[in-house]
């Protein structure tokens, strides 16, 4: 399972709270905690007035790579920020995202040619977000194809099939799980991945939701997340999963997990 750490995000209090104070020690302590909690990318993301947000994203970006190796995912939905930001990053990462609104993908797919840059691609278009999963997997195919012209493979390209809220979209999780099987049975080298607070939206007790749209998603072939691998409880089901799907010989990722105390009830 691919992590992306998301806590660097300004559309998190504490983050834009640290990014409006400029506090180099809140970021560089998030950068370390994600890092030595498994996160494979760190998600850099302004959230920020759109005025500023360039600004504040090389300042990020700046402040990340001297603290940590990890790679960026570096989050825009503007992509002449993504564009601008982009020669600022040391090593390849992924650009979050390309949809097929506008002209993101004219943009952004030229500056994927010839490197190791991976993507994160959602399926959106000018008419919005759709609701099944034939319409999801339809606009994926198109970004895929269209990835393909500029040199980028399938094994390159993260395809966010965009779950909806389960409060207003009763079976959100089965058309999710239905894109992700209709996008892998035709290209099985692409990556699909999802953040999780979107399925929770409006309901009580949201982490059981998320939790459990985690495993189940994970079950239906979800490649990656982009979560808080510093919660617990979130990377505990991740890893029981992990286990429960055999993609863990032996238990050994839980096993050690635990023996460290990073998995499991929280201490008093």
């Amino acid at each position: 399972m691919i992590i992306i750490g998301e806590k660097i995000n300004g559309a998190i209090p504490s983050s834009a709270a640290a990014i409006t104070n400029r506090d180099e020690d809140f970021i560089r302590n998030l950068a370390v905690r994600q890092t030595e909690a498994g996160a494979d990318y760190l998600d850099i993301c302004a959230g920020t007035d759109p005025s500023c947000e360039l600004e504040v994203m090389e300042w990020l970006i700046e402040i990340v790579q001297d603290t940590v190796e990890t790679p960026l995912c570096i989050d825009s939905p503007n992509p002449e920020i993504l564009k601008a930001v982009m020669p600022k990053v040391k090593k390849p990462g992924i650009i979050n995202s390309v949809s097929g609104e506008g002209n993101k993908c004219g943009i952004l797919y030229p500056l994927l040619t010839d490197n190791e840059w991976k993507v994160v691609a959602l399926t959106c278009d000018d008419n919005g977000i759709p609701y099944d999963a034939e319409s999801k997997a339809a606009i994926a195919d198109q970004l895929i194809e269209k990835a393909g012209t500029y040199g980028i493979t399938p094994d390159r390209i993260f395809i966010d099939p965009l779950v909806m809220a389960l409060s207003a979209v009763n079976d959100s999780l089965l058309v999710f799980t239905d894109a992700i099987h209709r996008i892998k049975t035709k290209y099985p080298d692409v990556k699909t991945t999802s953040g999780l607070s979107n399925i929770s939206f409006g309901m009580p007790h949201r982490k059981a939701i998320n939790l459990n749209f985690l495993t189940l998603a994970m079950n239906a072939g979800m490649d990656s997340a982009i979560i808080d691998p510093t919660n617990r409880d979130t990377y505990t089901t991740l890893l029981a999963a992990e286990a429960l799907l055999c993609r863990d010989k032996y238990c050994r990722n839980y096993n050690t997990a635990y023996r460290k105390g990073r998995i499991g009830p929280i201490k008093k």
